[in-house]
């Protein structure tokens, strides 16, 4: 099964992304290695998953919709798993726009 994952390169995604490439799914991560968690640790995430010849990476957001239309239209996807998401609360308050950005409009971009 060929498997789009967003939010890969996050705590969640990362393990999700081994279990599928374990039993043998292709799997494409996406995600845009935002600084509200160190982007340090999101690049030591995607060096665990680099030994999987079935696993592919794309540093892209999904709330640009040009590129999700284009990655859509080449990836003849079985699946997808979304786990992209602005985290944290208190930041939300501060800048909404930016859960309306991921968590709404990259929803629907899917």
């Amino acid at each position: 099964m060929k498997v789009l994952l967003t939010g890969s390169a996050g705590f969640i995604g990362m393990h999700v992304a081994q279990i599928l490439l374990k039993r043998g799914d292709e799997v494409v991560g996406i995600d845009n290695l935002n600084d509200y968690y160190d982007p340090a640790l999101k690049l030591a995430r995607l060096e665990q998953l680099k030994p999987y010849p079935n696993f592919s990476f794309l540093k892209d957001d999904i709330s640009d919709r040009m590129v999700m239309e284009d990655l859509f239209e080449k990836g003849h996807f079985d699946a997808v798993i979304n786990l992209a998401a602005q985290a944290g609360v208190r930041y939300s308050l501060k800048n909404p726009h930016a859960y309306v950005q991921s968590n709404i409009v990259g929803f629907a971009n899917l």
